[in-house]
C-alpha cells in the first residue's frame, strides 16, 4: 500500500451560533477533539462535527447568477484545489497538527434552503463533506491543508 497525499489551502473558516443561516468568516477557529470547532452550532458529539466545501463549488453557484460567499452554504471550512466529492469515508485531512477524519460524502437536504429556491439548485448536497475531528488545535485561513489515504491509487485528485 501507498502513503498517497494531495494538498490544497483553507480559503476560508465560518461559524455560526445559530443552524439555518450563513456562517460569518473568521481569521482563525479552533478545533476541538470529539467535537468541532469551538463556537459553532454544527459541533457535538455526531458525525458532522465539520462540514467542508471546495470554492469551485461556490464558483459554479456563481456562474448561475448566485452573490454567494464562503460560508453562504453553512460549511465550516471553504477549501481550494481539492476535489473533495471524490474522497472517501475513512480518508484522513490534516491542517497543521490538527487531524479530521471523513465521516460522509454529500447530504440528504429535507427541506430546500434559500440558495435552492433562488437558483433551483444547491451544491452542498452532492459536493459537501463531512468530518469529525480526531485530534483538536488551532487552524487559519490560508494554512494548507493535506488529504491522506492508505490506498494504492488515490481518489482525491487536484480540482481543474
Amino acid at each position: 500500500m501507498t502513503n498517497d497525499e494531495v494538498k490544497g489551502k483553507i480559503v476560508a473558516i465560518n461559524i455560526s451560533k445559530k443552524k439555518g443561516i450563513p456562517k460569518t468568516n473568521v481569521q482563525q477557529a479552533t478545533l476541538i477533539e470529539n467535537y468541532g470547532i469551538e463556537g459553532d452550532t454544527h459541533a457535538g458529539n455526531w458525525h458532522r462535527q465539520i462540514s467542508l466545501l471546495g470554492i469551485e463549488s461556490i464558483k459554479k453557484m456563481r456562474e448561475e447568477g448566485l452573490n454567494v460567499r464562503p460560508g453562504a452554504f453553512a460549511e465550516n471550512i471553504t477549501t481550494e484545489f481539492l476535489n473533495l466529492p471524490k474522497l472517501n469515508i475513512g480518508d484522513k485531512i490534516t491542517i497543521g497538527d490538527s487531524v479530521l477524519e471523513i465521516t460522509q460524502i454529500g447530504k440528504e437536504c429535507h427541506t430546500k434552503c434559500a440558495i435552492y429556491y433562488q437558483a433551483g439548485d444547491c451544491v452542498m448536497p452532492r459536493e459537501g463533506i463531512f468530518a469529525r475531528v480526531l485530534k483538536g488545535g488551532i487552524i487559519k485561513v490560508d494554512d494548507d491543508l493535506k488529504i491522506i489515504t492508505e490506498r494504492e491509487s488515490i481518489s482525491a485528485g487536484v480540482s481543474d
